[in-house]
């Protein structure tokens, strides 16, 4: 009898504890707590302020990266790239994410080096101005840390 009393509320206080609420941040700036029940609320009721004649940050657009002018982006296994098509981890799938990741465009994402298997990948980018290593494993890829 204490098992299933057990196991009973092991299973009630698993399904509670389970549902997770969310902070996003929307394109004004504001915060918002998402609720595991399907609502929402502001937890900053108001836009952050803006300085008057200030303007938003643009990208670097240097070149720190010391690419040759006649530096062409390494070809990559076609094999590889149409098995990765479906998991959507291509190249410019990739590529589309360190965009993101360092707010430029695309075209402004330029690949160094790669070393990729099927199973494994570690990229080399130039992105804004700034050298940073990406590494798939399988068809999800993230950004390489350095640990020491």
């Amino acid at each position: 009898m204490k098992s299933l009393l057990f196991a009973t509320l092991f299973l009630i206080s698993f399904s509670a504890l389970s549902q997770n609420n969310y902070i996003v941040k929307t394109d004004d700036g504001r915060r918002v707590l998402l609720k595991a029940d399907y609502t929402w609320e502001y937890i900053d009721l108001e836009a952050p302020k803006t300085i008057q004649g200030e303007t938003k940050s643009t990208p670097l657009k240097t070149n720190t990266c010391n690419l040759a002018a006649d530096f062409e982006e390494p070809k990559l296994n076609k094999k590889i790239q149409t098995q990765l098509k479906k998991g959507r981890a291509t190249i410019t799938h990739i590529k589309k994410k360190v965009a993101k990741d360092l707010k430029c465009t695309v075209e402004d994402v330029i690949l160094l080096s790669a070393k990729e298997s099927k199973a494994t990948g570690t990229y080399n980018f130039c992105a804004n101005g700034a050298k940073v290593t990406y590494k798939r494993n399988g068809h999800s890829f993230a950004k390489k840390i350095k640990v020491l």
